[in-house]
């Protein structure tokens, strides 16, 4: 049966992992260099003295991966790997293109965030047929892609988006009233599986209001000015919008730039980097990408000593609200 962990931040310290007694991995599905019983033999990199961790990441210019990219490298130091990552530019051949290169060297594990959910089957593949295990942080990788090309990982660790969703959902409810009149807005990324879930653990919620309705989802497509023209678009084509939910940090961003002139709608989503929560702008939440990049790093040194890792690790968002303000580091 798979398991799933959510972790509190009381509870965020790695007592979750069970040791085990083999390094193999149990991956479920298993791809092409999947022994019969399940499991990916362990790399002879990860025996040497500083193992060889590859890491992909999409870009450098949200800030939320400039901070994960500090974790791997931080954390990776100082559990005695030699930690190589790759920036793909929000390019999927690029990232696929760079991991293969990556798997040339032999490392013990590869740690990806993947560009795009469905693309990133392809980079698992490749690495499975390398006998590199997987560990995906941050965004997940299709299961149906993975599925198809016969792929599969070994560990998703990230936010729990769903309850990220939620939380927002909770307190536009509390901010406006259980049963308010709602025209709700959507900025978010509709081909990620995390911003996916996101709106959906929003609207989980909201639908308890029956005066609550979600009028217009657009594509922000995770980058400031593609959620500010978004955001745009979609107020003037939908005036009688009053509540704005954008699923990342960028988009949040943007869609507060978009505000201007629109002074009767609020927004709440995904935190915006180091933004006051103030006016409009009314909650969101965050998450901490420097420690998912330690966590990583964390997982993979408990497998090369002897653990089972985790199949699913879920860690909580953090909210703000009117009169605070996200410290670096705190980012949707």
């Amino acid at each position: 049966m798979r398991r799933r962990i959510t972790l509190t931040a009381a509870a965020a310290g790695f007592a979750l992992l069970l040791a085990g007694c083999s390094g193999a991995i149990d991956t479920g599905t298993g791809g092409d260099a999947a022994s019969d019983d399940g499991t990916i033999p362990r790399p002879a990199a990860c025996d040497e003295e500083n193992p060889y961790l590859a890491v992909a990441l999409p870009n450098l210019t949200n800030p939320y991966y400039v901070a994960m990219k500090q974790g791997f490298e931080d954390q990776g130091a100082a559990q005695g790997f030699d930690v190589e990552v790759q920036i793909a530019n929000d390019d999927d051949a690029q990232q696929l293109s760079q991991v293969q290169t990556m798997l040339q060297k032999e490392p013990c594990a590869l740690a990806l965030n993947a560009v795009k959910s469905e693309p990133a089957a392809a980079i698992v593949k490749a690495a499975n047929d390398a006998g590199v295990p997987v560990f995906t942080v941050n965004v997940t990788v299709s299961p149906e892609a993975l599925e198809a090309q016969g792929a599969s990982i070994v560990q998703y660790l990230g936010a729990d988006n769903a309850a990220g969703g939620e939380q927002m959902a909770e307190q536009v409810l509390a901010d406006f009233g259980d049963d308010a009149e709602l025209t709700i807005g959507f900025v978010t990324e509709p081909d990620e599986v995390p911003t996916v879930e996101r709106d959906g653990g929003f609207e989980s919620v909201i639908s308890s209001n029956p005066n609550a309705e979600i009028v217009a989802t657009v594509d922000g497509n995770v980058k400031p000015d593609d959620s500010l023209a978004a955001t745009t678009e979609m107020l003037s084509g939908n005036p009688d919008i009053n509540v704005i939910f954008a699923s990342t940090g960028p988009g949040t961003y943007g869609a507060l730039q978009g505000l201007d002139g629109h002074p009767d709608v609020s927004l709440y989503g995904f935190c915006a980097s180091e933004e006051p929560v103030e006016g409009q702008y009314k909650g969101c939440v965050a998450q901490e990408p420097e420690s998912y990049g330690a966590q990583v790093v964390d997982q993979v040194r408990e497998w090369v000593d002897g653990a089972t890792p985790a199949e699913e690790i879920l860690l909580p968002l953090k909210l703000f609200v009117t009169g605070e303000t996200p410290a670096p580091g705190e980012v949707g």
